[in-house]
Protein backbone atom coordinates (compact mmCIF):
# COMPACT_ATOMS: atom_id res chain seq x y z
CA UNK A 1 0.00 0.00 0.00
CA UNK A 2 1.22 3.52 -0.82
CA UNK A 3 0.00 6.69 0.91
CA UNK A 4 0.29 9.94 -1.03
CA UNK A 5 0.44 12.67 1.64
CA UNK A 6 -0.21 15.51 -0.81
CA UNK A 7 -3.45 14.09 -2.19
CA UNK A 8 -4.21 11.84 0.77
CA UNK A 9 -4.89 8.56 -0.97
CA UNK A 10 -3.49 5.06 -0.79
CA UNK A 11 -3.00 2.62 -3.67
CA UNK A 12 -3.96 -0.99 -2.91
CA UNK A 13 -2.63 -3.70 -5.18
CA UNK A 14 -4.00 -7.24 -5.13
CA UNK A 15 -3.49 -8.78 -1.67
CA UNK A 16 -0.37 -10.96 -1.43
CA UNK A 17 -2.32 -13.86 0.08
CA UNK A 18 -4.52 -13.98 -3.05
CA UNK A 19 -1.47 -14.09 -5.35
CA UNK A 20 0.17 -16.74 -3.15
CA UNK A 21 -2.96 -18.90 -3.26
CA UNK A 22 -3.26 -18.58 -7.04
CA UNK A 23 0.39 -19.52 -7.57
CA UNK A 24 0.22 -22.47 -5.16
CA UNK A 25 -3.16 -23.95 -6.22
CA UNK A 26 -3.39 -22.87 -9.90
CA UNK A 27 -6.94 -21.64 -9.33
CA UNK A 28 -8.66 -18.57 -7.96
CA UNK A 29 -9.55 -18.64 -4.24
CA UNK A 30 -13.25 -17.69 -4.62
CA UNK A 31 -14.77 -19.68 -7.49
CA UNK A 32 -12.04 -22.26 -8.03
CA UNK A 33 -11.59 -21.48 -11.73
CA UNK A 34 -8.32 -22.79 -13.11
CA UNK A 35 -5.52 -20.41 -14.03
CA UNK A 36 -3.67 -20.03 -17.30
CA UNK A 37 0.09 -19.43 -17.26
CA UNK A 38 1.80 -18.30 -20.44
CA UNK A 39 4.44 -15.88 -21.74
CA UNK A 40 3.27 -12.27 -21.84
CA UNK A 41 2.33 -11.02 -25.29
CA UNK A 42 1.23 -7.61 -24.01
CA UNK A 43 2.36 -5.10 -21.45
CA UNK A 44 0.18 -5.98 -18.43
CA UNK A 45 0.29 -4.79 -15.65
CA UNK A 46 0.77 -7.31 -12.86
CA UNK A 47 -1.96 -6.68 -10.26
CA UNK A 48 0.41 -7.43 -7.40
CA UNK A 49 3.58 -5.40 -8.10
CA UNK A 50 1.79 -3.00 -10.50
CA UNK A 51 4.66 -3.18 -12.99
CA UNK A 52 3.98 -3.80 -16.66
CA UNK A 53 4.92 -7.16 -18.15
CA UNK A 54 7.86 -7.55 -20.47
CA UNK A 55 7.24 -9.60 -23.63
CA UNK A 56 7.91 -13.28 -22.92
CA UNK A 57 7.79 -12.91 -19.12
CA UNK A 58 5.64 -15.65 -17.51
CA UNK A 59 2.29 -14.40 -16.27
CA UNK A 60 -0.74 -16.12 -14.73
CA UNK A 61 -4.32 -15.24 -15.63
CA UNK A 62 -7.11 -15.83 -13.11
CA UNK A 63 -10.54 -14.57 -12.01
CA UNK A 64 -10.58 -11.86 -9.34
CA UNK A 65 -13.49 -10.13 -7.58
CA UNK A 66 -12.83 -6.39 -7.83
CA UNK A 67 -15.33 -5.73 -5.00
CA UNK A 68 -13.69 -8.29 -2.66
CA UNK A 69 -13.83 -7.06 0.91
CA UNK A 70 -15.73 -3.92 -0.09
CA UNK A 71 -19.17 -5.03 -1.26
CA UNK A 72 -21.63 -7.90 -0.94
CA UNK A 73 -22.08 -8.38 -4.67
CA UNK A 74 -19.12 -9.80 -6.62
CA UNK A 75 -17.69 -8.30 -9.79
CA UNK A 76 -15.47 -11.04 -11.20
CA UNK A 77 -13.07 -10.38 -14.00
CA UNK A 78 -9.75 -11.53 -15.47
CA UNK A 79 -6.45 -10.27 -14.03
CA UNK A 80 -2.78 -11.17 -14.46
CA UNK A 81 0.06 -11.55 -11.98
CA UNK A 82 3.67 -12.53 -12.50
CA UNK A 83 3.98 -16.32 -12.30
CA UNK A 84 7.01 -15.95 -10.00
CA UNK A 85 6.93 -13.98 -6.75
CA UNK A 86 7.28 -10.27 -7.43
CA UNK A 87 6.25 -8.55 -4.17
CA UNK A 88 3.27 -6.30 -3.57
CA UNK A 89 3.40 -2.64 -4.63
CA UNK A 90 4.44 -0.52 -1.64
CA UNK A 91 6.21 2.51 -3.10
CA UNK A 92 5.56 6.25 -2.96
CA UNK A 93 3.47 7.81 -5.70
CA UNK A 94 1.08 6.38 -8.23
CA UNK A 95 2.81 3.36 -9.81
CA UNK A 96 5.24 4.90 -12.33
CA UNK A 97 4.93 2.06 -14.84
CA UNK A 98 1.21 2.83 -15.12
CA UNK A 99 1.88 6.44 -16.22
CA UNK A 100 1.78 5.79 -20.00
CA UNK A 101 -1.29 3.51 -19.85
CA UNK A 102 -4.82 4.52 -20.73
CA UNK A 103 -6.78 3.98 -17.52
CA UNK A 104 -10.37 4.30 -16.38
CA UNK A 105 -10.97 5.59 -12.86
CA UNK A 106 -14.32 4.56 -11.30
CA UNK A 107 -15.49 6.42 -8.20
CA UNK A 108 -17.47 3.88 -6.15
CA UNK A 109 -20.00 4.72 -3.42
CA UNK A 110 -21.92 2.39 -1.11
CA UNK A 111 -24.08 -0.14 -2.83
CA UNK A 112 -21.73 -0.48 -4.68
CA UNK A 113 -22.53 2.07 -7.32
CA UNK A 114 -20.25 3.94 -9.67
CA UNK A 115 -20.84 7.67 -9.17
CA UNK A 116 -18.26 9.01 -11.61
CA UNK A 117 -16.05 7.63 -14.30
CA UNK A 118 -13.04 9.34 -15.83
CA UNK A 119 -10.59 8.17 -18.48
CA UNK A 120 -7.03 9.47 -18.45
CA UNK A 121 -3.47 8.25 -18.65
CA UNK A 122 -1.75 7.14 -15.48
CA UNK A 123 0.36 10.31 -15.74
CA UNK A 124 -2.76 12.28 -14.75
CA UNK A 125 -3.68 9.97 -11.85
CA UNK A 126 -2.97 12.43 -9.01
CA UNK A 127 -5.34 15.07 -10.35
CA UNK A 128 -8.04 12.55 -11.31
CA UNK A 129 -7.91 10.73 -7.97
CA UNK A 130 -8.00 13.97 -6.00
CA UNK A 131 -11.14 15.01 -7.89
CA UNK A 132 -12.89 11.64 -7.67
CA UNK A 133 -12.18 11.10 -3.96
CA UNK A 134 -13.40 14.58 -2.97
CA UNK A 135 -17.13 13.75 -2.55
CA UNK A 136 -17.79 12.22 0.88
CA UNK A 137 -20.05 9.54 -0.65
CA UNK A 138 -17.17 8.04 -2.63
CA UNK A 139 -15.65 5.12 -0.70
CA UNK A 140 -12.88 4.21 -3.15
CA UNK A 141 -11.80 4.37 -6.78
CA UNK A 142 -11.25 1.29 -8.90
CA UNK A 143 -8.57 1.73 -11.52
CA UNK A 144 -9.12 -0.26 -14.73
CA UNK A 145 -7.25 -0.79 -17.97
CA UNK A 146 -9.30 1.23 -20.47
CA UNK A 147 -8.61 -1.02 -23.46
CA UNK A 148 -9.37 -4.33 -21.76
CA UNK A 149 -11.71 -3.08 -19.02
CA UNK A 150 -10.02 -5.23 -16.39
CA UNK A 151 -9.24 -4.24 -12.81
CA UNK A 152 -5.76 -2.87 -12.00
CA UNK A 153 -5.89 -1.55 -8.40
CA UNK A 154 -8.10 0.07 -5.76
CA UNK A 155 -7.43 3.56 -4.42
CA UNK A 156 -8.82 4.78 -1.08
CA UNK A 157 -8.56 7.91 1.00
CA UNK A 158 -5.61 7.72 3.35
CA UNK A 159 -6.47 7.10 6.99
CA UNK A 160 -5.60 9.92 9.36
Amino acid sequence: MFVNTATRYSVHALPEDVADYVREHARDPVWGHGTVTEPATGFGPCRLCLRTFRQGEQRTLFTHDTYAGAAEFPQPGPVYIHSADCGRYAEDGFPPELAPLDLTFEAVAAGPRVTALERATGADADAVLTRLLEPAAVEYVNVRNTGAGCFVARVERAVG
